[in-house]
Order: C-alpha cells, then sequence, then structure tokens
C-alpha cells in the first residue's frame, strides 16, 4: 500500500471488504487518501483491515454486518457522515457471492441466499446510495464534482457459462439494475458504472464450491489470471475521471481468457 494521496477528497463506502476484490478496493482508494468506511460480516478482518489503513496514514471506519441488511446499509451510509464529516460520494456494492454448478447440477438449496446477497442487496444499496447521491446533486451544476456507484458484476453475467449458470443469472439481474439505474441517475450527476471480471483469483472459487481441478485448469488455459488489485485499480481509473466523464460498462479479463 502506498502512502495517501491527500488530494482524492473523496469518502467511499465499500461492501465485502474483508477480503479479495472488495479489501483491495478499499485499500486502493484509501492509499489515494479517500476516506473509507469498510463493510463485511466478519468483524475481526474488517478490524484487521482498518488498522492497516490507518498504520499507512489513511481514513477509514467500520461497519460490521450484513450488506443485504437494510439497517447495517443505512449504518454503512450514516457512518460515512459520523465518521468523516459528510455523507459518502462514492460507494462501491462489491458484496456477494458465487454458486458453482448450472441450474441442473447446483445446489438448489443455496439459490436464495446466493440471490439475496448478489440481487437484492445490490438492489437495496443501489436505491438507498442513489437517494442520497442524488440529493447531493445541485440542479444548476450536476456534475460540479465526481459522484459515483460502482457495482461489480461478472463477465458470466454477460456470457453465461454452463459451470456456473445460476450464479451468473444473479449477475445478469445485477447488470440490469446498474444500467437502468445509471440511465435514472446520470442526469441527475449521479455515475453508476458496471464492472465485470472474468477469472479473479481469490477465496470466491473456494467459497462458491468450485472444485481444485476446475480451478487448476482455469489456471493451465488462462494464466496469468487476475489478482484482486488488477480490479481495484480500474475502480481508482473509473472514479478518477473528471465528472462529466463516464467510463460506464466495463469488462476487464485475463489475456488469455477467450471464454465465458
Amino acid at each position: 500500500m502506498s502512502s495517501t494521496d491527500s488530494t482524492f477528497d473523496r469518502v467511499a463506502v465499500v461492501t465485502g471488504a474483508t477480503a479479495g476484490i472488495g479489501r483491495a478496493i478499499a485499500l486502493s482508494l484509501a492509499s489515494q487518501g479517500a476516506a473509507v468506511v469498510v463493510n463485511g460480516r466478519r468483524a475481526d478482518r474488517l478490524d484487521a483491515l482498518v488498522a492497516e489503513i490507518e498504520q499507512a496514514g489513511g481514513r477509514s471506519h467500520a461497519t460490521a454486518g450484513d450488506a443485504a441488511d437494510q439497517s447495517v446499509i443505512d449504518a454503512m451510509l450514516d457512518g460515512a457522515k459520523s465518521a468523516f464529516g459528510r455523507e459518502a460520494d462514492l460507494v462501491v456494492i462489491n458484496a456477494g457471492r458465487g454458486l458453482g454448478g448450472s441450474v441442473l447440477t447446483s445446489d438448489i438449496e443455496q439459490w436464495a441466499s446466493m440471490y439475496e446477497i448478489n440481487v437484492m442487496a445490490a438492489a437495496r444499496l443501489l436505491r438507498s446510495a442513489g437517494q442520497r447521491l442524488m440529493s447531493q446533486c445541485p440542479e444548476s451544476d450536476p456534475v460540479a464534482r465526481p459522484r459515483d456507484i460502482i457495482v461489480l458484476g461478472s463477465n458470466v453475467g454477460r456470457h453465461i457459462s454452463p459451470f456456473s449458470s445460476m450464479y451468473g443469472s444473479s449477475k445478469f439481474a445485477v447488470g440490469a439494475l446498474a444500467e437502468a439505474t445509471r440511465r435514472e441517475l446520470g442526469p441527475r450527476g449521479v455515475r453508476v458504472t458496471l464492472i465485470a471480471p472474468g477469472i479473479v483469483l481469490s477465496e470466491f472459487q473456494e467459497m462458491a464450491g468450485y472444485t481444485p481441478d476446475l480451478v487448476e485448469g482455469f489456471k493451465d488455459k488462462f494464466e496469468p489470471l487476475l489478482e484482486p488489485d488488477d480490479v481495484a485499480r480500474l475502480v481508482s481509473f473509473v472514479v478518477s475521471q473528471p465528472a462529466g466523464v463516464h467510463a460506464c460498462d466495463i469488462v476487464i479479463r485475463p489475456t488469455r481468457q477467450d471464454y465465458p
């Protein structure tokens, strides 16, 4: 983590920040000078992340809990204002989970819980953050400064793959929510960006129930695979653009990943 850059004057909220992409995004934004509210269910990991950010000279605040819970959503958004003196102007909707298998083969008992965190949680935070961000935008000059919602989708939310088609279907829904909200909030000065990664090597694969052989197959075919820092670097690029410029719909893949 590099030393902080105080010129990046943003207040951010990042969900799913205890590991992988979310953690990398939180560290990246903090290293650039953003004050960051981090969210996740593993409070010990959040506390360690806050300590790491603060030891590097950054500013951070933890809101532990399930990102699908409206009370937790309210707490993380309220926490930005109470901890840093103003409402968040950058919200990263990253919390989610995978599920190996197709409609025919995946564990049906996990469908509802996956949709709850991947789709319903994203929709609730889009709604709450969108309302707050929109209220910050003066009608006289809606693009006076950047205001962003970043939504983490997936490559398989565009190009469905049989090995994870139930998960992919949830990310198709997330992509639709992001684009619809972009069209609603963009004219008011709020940028809603969908980032759809290909294979990113993290604890995601194990949590999704992907077999070691499947993961090794990804490596054999597509190495080098993406790392969480690669996605974090892209998020930083998007949100650092001038307020009137919007990179809104982005796929990022390992160079050698031809499909999906």
